[in-house]
Order: structure tokens, then C-alpha cells, then sequence
């Protein structure tokens, strides 16, 4: 009786998983410290995305991507990492079909954050680089139109990774109970990092050799001799921003490095397994990251905490408050 209890399925004796052992002391602790980590990951996604859609002054096509990192950032706090967290020591009762359904999530996410980041790096590149085009080439049409490509080459890249998973589901599993897919690890390392994250290094590079120039153009008085040859310096404004996404992108590759190099050690990856537990959750401490890091530098990201933590954000016309 008392092996039957441990099992997933009790009547399932010869195919069931054994249940995970009822964490101790020093689990519970860890694991409520992991909930609080999401729960405030997705407060602080939710308070950048209320903030940038509620104001009509943050409008502006960068921070319509940062609304669209922020929407991913919100869902992995939200959704994955509590249903992570759960699966350590529980057994999947949904059965093989909503295994692999479950795993479609947490890639399309990865995937478009990727996506999102690529696209930060092209609007601080043109920002920088060609300032005088910008406000042309770089509207909050051609962003959206951008964001909405993201997401949807997203959503098939992961039907295409995870296809044998979804033709045949629980082909990975080695008992019931037990909820793991294959990713093919080479494709996804090419794909989601090599090439991404190459365009991202190459773009920022060149970003930061132009705003040096254009910083020491300014401190050594030869801005007007610049103008006067044709070449448009860069607002402030503009220079701060891009310090600032770079400070996110630098973040954000620390986090998904990691993962990445132990895709580095094979062609795939047992989705679900320990090492692939730890290295996704520093993926996803990447989420929490984000808010904290416009909190520091953005002061409209401070301003409209502030309003909507006092409830300001409910006052008429509040629409078209000053956050700048």
C-alpha cells in the first residue's frame, strides 16, 4: 500500500511514475521565495504594460516594443513560472497532448523576446545611426507591423520544433505521470541564438562606436563643425535610451547564455530535466529583470508607477498626463 501510494497512478503499477517525495522544510521555503519571484515578475510586466498603454505620450515605437517584451515577460511570470515550479514536485495529470500544448508556450515566448530584442537593436541602430531618417523609417506603424511578424513567426517556429512532439505525444515520456519533449537543440541553438543574438552584437557595436564619436564630438566643441559638414548629431534623449536597452540587452544575453551552452554539449535537449530546469529558470529570471531596470533609468516608467499606484490613472483625462 504504501508503494502504491507513492506512485502517480496507483493502478497504473507497472507504467506509472513515481510521485516526487513532499518537499521539506528548506523546499517549501525555496519554492514559496520562486512563486513570490513570479508573482512579482508579473506585477512589474503589468505595471510597463498599463503604463505604456494607458499614456498616450509613451506612444512611441520603442516603447511599443517594450510593451510587447513586457506582454511576454507578464505571461512567463504569470503562467509558466508558477506551472514550473509546480511540475518539481508534482506529477502531469493532463495527460500527453496538453504536455506537449504546455511546452508551446514557454518557446513562443523565449521566441519572442528573442524577436523583440532583435527589434530594439534595429530602432536604437537607425536611432543612432541615421538620426535624421529615423522619425521616417521608424514609425509606429512600421512597429507594429514589426511586433506582429515576431509573434507569428514565433508561434511557427515553435510548431515546427516541437512537431514530432505534437504528431506523437508522450513519445518522450518514460512513464505516466511524467511530462517531457524533445527540441532539437542544434536548430534551436542556430535559430534563437546564433543568428539573433549575432545581428543583435553587430547592431549595439556599432551603436556604441557612433555614440562615443558623437560624445566626444560634443565634449570637445566640434558639434557645430559636425552640422555644418551635413552630419546630424544625436539628441541626449536618444544617446540615454540607447544606454539603457543596451543595459537590457546585455542582461538579457547573460540570462539566455547559459541555456544556450549546454545546448552547446549536444544536438538535444530533454525538456523537463533538471539541468534544463536550472537553465531555464535563469532564462526567465531574465522577465523580472527587465521592469527593474526601466525603473532605474526610465523616469517616465517612475512617474507612472506612481500614478497608477495612487489610482491617478482613474482620474479623467488621465490619458494625457505628462510622463516625459
Amino acid at each position: 500500500m504504501m508503494e502504491e501510494a507513492e506512485l502517480c497512478f496507483p493502478e497504473l503499477l507497472n507504467t506509472s511514475c513515481r510521485r516526487p517525495p513532499l518537499p521539506q522544510s528548506e523546499e517549501v521555503l525555496v519554492y514559496s521565495l520562486m512563486f513570490l519571484f513570479s508573482l512579482l515578475t508579473a506585477v512589474l510586466n503589468l505595471l510597463v504594460i498599463i503604463s505604456i498603454s494607458h499614456y498616450r505620450q509613451l506612444h512611441s515605437p520603442t516603447n511599443l516594443i517594450i510593451l510587447s517584451l513586457a506582454v511576454s515577460d507578464f505571461i512567463m511570470g504569470f503562467l509558466v513560472m508558477p506551472i514550473e515550479i509546480i511540475m518539481m514536485w508534482t506529477c502531469w495529470v493532463l495527460g500527453d497532448l496538453m504536455c506537449s500544448l504546455y511546452f508551446m508556450l514557454p518557446v513562443i515566448l523565449i521566441s519572442a523576446s528573442v524577436g523583440n530584442m532583435v527589434l530594439i537593436s534595429i530602432d536604437r541602430y537607425v536611432a543612432i545611426c541615421d538620426p535624421l531618417h529615423y522619425p521616417i523609417r521608424i514609425t509606429e506603424r512600421t512597429a507594429n507591423i514589426g511586433i506582429c511578424l515576431c509573434w507569428v513567426c514565433s508561434v511557427f517556429y515553435t510548431i515546427f520544433l516541437l512537431y514530432d512532439n505534437l504528431k506523437q505525444p508522450g513519445r518522450y515520456n518514460s512513464c505516466d505521470g511524467d511530462c517531457m519533449v524533445n527540441i532539437a537543440g542544434d536548430v534551436d541553438l542556430v535559430v534563437v541564438f546564433v543568428i539573433p543574438f549575432s545581428v543583435i552584437m553587430i547592431l549595439h557595436t556599432r551603436v556604441f562606436i557612433v555614440a562615443v564619436s558623437q560624445a566626444r564630438a560634443m565634449r570637445s566643441h566640434v558639434a557645430a563643425k559636425l552640422q555644418v559638414s551635413g552630419t546630424q548629431m544625436i539628441n541626449k534623449s536618444e544617446l540615454k535610451a540607447a544606454r539603457t536597452l543596451g543595459i537590457v540587452v546585455v542582461v538579457f544575453v547573460l540570462c539566455y547564455s547559459p541555456y544556450y551552452c549546454v545546448c552547446m554539449t549536444g544536438s538535444s535537449i530533454m525538456v523537463g530535466s533538471p539541468i534544463e530546469a536550472f537553465t531555464t529558470f535563469v532564462m526567465y529570471f531574465n522577465s523580472c529583470l527587465n521592469p527593474l531596470i526601466y525603473a532605474l533609468f526610465y523616469p517616465w516608467f517612475r512617474k507612472a508607477m506612481k500614478h497608477i499606484v495612487t489610482l491617478q490613472i482613474l482620474k479623467p483625462g488621465s490619458r494625457e498626463a505628462n510622463m516625459l
